[in-house]
C-alpha cells in the first residue's frame, strides 16, 4: 500500500480566481494543489496557510504549471519548486511539471496573486 501525499489544498475561491488570470492551454484542468515533499513536511503543513503565486511554466508541449513562493521560497525541501500543475495535454501527467520548470525555466506573472491553502492529502 502506498503512503498517501500530504500538501495543500487550493481552495475554490482561489482556483477560480486564478483561472481568470491563469486560462489553461491544455484540455486536462488539474489546478488542485501544490505537494510538500522533504524534511518537516508535517511541520511545515501545519505553520503554512498561504503562498504567492508568482508566474507560469509552459513546455508547449502539454505541461503547464504555475510556480508559487511558499515561506518566502519556491524551493521544495526535496530540491523540487513549489508549484500547482494547472493544465494537461492528452498522455501528459502532473508528475512532469517539476521536469518542464527545470528545464523550461517559467514567466513571472503581470501580477502575483495570494492564496491560501489548506493542509491535506493531496493524491
Amino acid at each position: 500500500m502506498s503512503k498517501a501525499t500530504r500538501g495543500w489544498l487550493l481552495p475554490a475561491e482561489d482556483r477560480n480566481a486564478l483561472l481568470r488570470q491563469f486560462p489553461p492551454r491544455y484540455p486536462r484542468l488539474i489546478a488542485h494543489h501544490v505537494t510538500m515533499k522533504g524534511a518537516d513536511t508535517a511541520e511545515w503543513l501545519r505553520r503554512v496557510t498561504d503562498g504567492l503565486v508568482l508566474g507560469e511554466a509552459d513546455d508547449g508541449a502539454g505541461v503547464q504549471a504555475l510556480v508559487v513562493e511558499i515561506d518566502g521560497t519556491t524551493d521544495r525541501p526535496d530540491g523540487s519548486t513549489f508549484h500547482i500543475t494547472w493544465s494537461l495535454a492528452e498522455g501528459r501527467r502532473p508528475v512532469e511539471s517539476n521536469a518542464v520548470i527545470r528545464a523550461h525555466g517559467w514567466m513571472p506573472a503581470q501580477r502575483k496573486q495570494r492564496i491560501r491553502l489548506v493542509p491535506g492529502v493531496v493524491s
